[in-house]
């Protein structure tokens, strides 16, 4: 992304600031009380934080993070809120990576920052699980964290190992969701910053929902060949 574009994309009006902060922090509020009440194996309160970071910039993606965690801690769980830092890390990927570094100019670059986000916000999460919950936060995952332990991994270890295809999955589907709602947006939330390109709704609801699928089959693999082959 050239100089120009880059101090093109980031102005933008605090209007629209003061409506999508709180907006998308309501987003990642409903969907982590969906992984709260289905049990699933991802989490799905990022989706958020993804759409804020690239619309509005990094920080602001963050401050939808803290504001996550902080309001989720009432209406789902208290252990939310030390997780407020993984929701700053995936805001400044996706920020940086994708109005910065060009990682969302297409699928193949969105598939990579889900990649590295879901890697980096695991590498954050982990510390988080051990050190502050002792292993256990009541997500589902819990049961893959002992299953590494019994298996003679330090609990650090087991902690990443046991959330890393889950953490990869769940910011794969929040990229291309975010996607999704970004295309919806007022265009000068997304004046200069790369996207991928797509000639028609058809083209462009194909990627979305291929990212989506993609995030799913990792999901599927979680659940059906990694955790299966540990408890065996």
């Amino acid at each position: 992304m050239t100089a120009a574009t880059m101090k093109q994309a980031a102005r933008v009006p605090v209007a629209y600031v003061a409506v999508l902060v709180p907006a998308m922090g309501a987003l990642n509020i409903v969907g982590g009380w969906i992984n709260s009440t289905l049990k699933l194996p991802v989490f799905l309160d990022m989706i958020g934080t993804m759409v804020a970071s690239v619309a509005l910039g990094p920080w602001w993606g963050a401050l939808t993070g803290i504001i996550t965690n902080t309001a989720a801690s009432f209406v789902i769980s208290p252990t939310m809120i030390p997780f407020a830092l993984c929701n700053v890390v995936g805001a400044l990927v996706w920020g940086y990576g994708i109005r910065n570094f060009g990682l969302g100019r297409s699928a193949g670059r969105l598939v990579i920052v889900g990649i590295i986000c879901g890697i980096l916000v695991q590498l954050m999460a982990s510390p988080i699980v051990v050190f502050v919950f002792g292993g256990a936060t009541g997500h589902s995952s819990d049961a893959l964290v002992a299953a590494f332990a019994a298996a003679g991994n330090s609990l650090i270890a087991s902690s990443l190992l046991a959330g890393i295809t889950g953490s990869i999955a769940d910011k794969m589907i929040a990229t291309f969701v975010g996607l999704a709602i970004l295309r919806a947006l007022p265009p000068a939330l997304t004046a200069g910053v790369e996207l991928p390109k797509a000639d028609g709704g058809q083209q462009n609801l194909m990627l979305i929902v291929g990212g989506v699928v993609l995030g799913v089959i990792l999901v599927l693999l979680s659940v059906f060949v990694v955790t299966p082959a540990l408890a065996g």
